[in-house]
């Protein structure tokens, strides 16, 4: 669960103010609405079209990749049957003011991936004639958009994109066939993402263990890199790879 104290220590430009705030906050929300509404249709251009020449994003299933490398895993998951989806639940952007052309936008989504395993082995990969368990994992989380304003073009980009996994759920698609999780499968996944990532480690992913959760560790570490991005400052979102 989240904690009642405010993870922020300043308040940004992010609703009301003049016209030109009000366009960089639209410009910004619009730019995040497209990662469900390109990579969801697979309309790769237009998606590519959403970040900055060099890029780095973050999912559970990939860990941190560079823009192009993720669009390049992403079709082949797709051509082996890979089904994610997402349900964009609204979007704020917070501008900075005292460093003019950065932005963070805060787009709460659901993750949707479709898995299908033998409900009696739990392997992935069913054939179509063996009885399988079909469902969703569902996962409530917030992907928060670095973004910079490119001076020539006034055009905004996104550089780096990491998420908040907040909790998420086993959905069976016909409300009552799911495969069983083992404890130990559950415990190495933090809470927020653990039925997502265990069930995308069935299939044969290395899951990315060191992303924000709700309330965790990293929780506070997150919100300072997004407080440092407004004020100016360089980021680092790649704690992970230091231990």
């Amino acid at each position: 669960m989240t904690s009642p104290v405010d993870p922020h220590t300043k308040c940004y430009s992010h609703i009301n103010g003049p016209a030109e705030e009000l366009l960089d906050r639209l410009a910004v929300s619009e730019l995040c609405k497209g990662w469900p509404v390109y990579r969801d249709s697979s309309e790769w251009k237009n998606y590519r079209d959403l970040f900055a020449e060099e890029a780095t994003v973050w999912t559970t299933w990939s860990g941190p990749q560079p823009v192009d490398d993720f669009i390049a895993i992403s079709k082949a998951g797709k051509e082996k049957g890979v089904f994610i989806m997402h349900r964009e639940c609204g979007t704020l952007v917070e501008l900075s003011r005292a460093r003019p052309g950065r932005a963070i936008g805060k787009m709460k989504a659901t993750i949707t991936h479709r898995f299908r395993f033998d409900p009696a082995t739990g392997k992935a990969g069913a054939t179509p004639d063996a009885e399988t368990a079909e469902f969703d994992v569902d996962c409530d989380c917030r992907f928060i958009f670095f973004c910079e304003k490119d001076a020539a073009t006034g055009h905004w980009k996104a550089k780096y994109v990491k998420l908040f996994y907040e909790k998420d759920k086993v959905v069976p698609t016909d409300g009552f066939t799911a495969p069983r999780f083992a404890k130990e499968e559950l415990e190495r996944i933090p809470v927020g993402y653990k039925y997502l990532g265990a069930a995308q480690a069935r299939l044969g992913y290395e899951i990315d263990l060191d992303l924000p959760t709700a309330g965790g560790a990293l929780w506070d570490r997150m919100y300072g890199e997004m407080e440092k991005w407004l004020d100016g400052e360089q980021v680092d979102l790649f704690w992970e790879h230091k231990k």
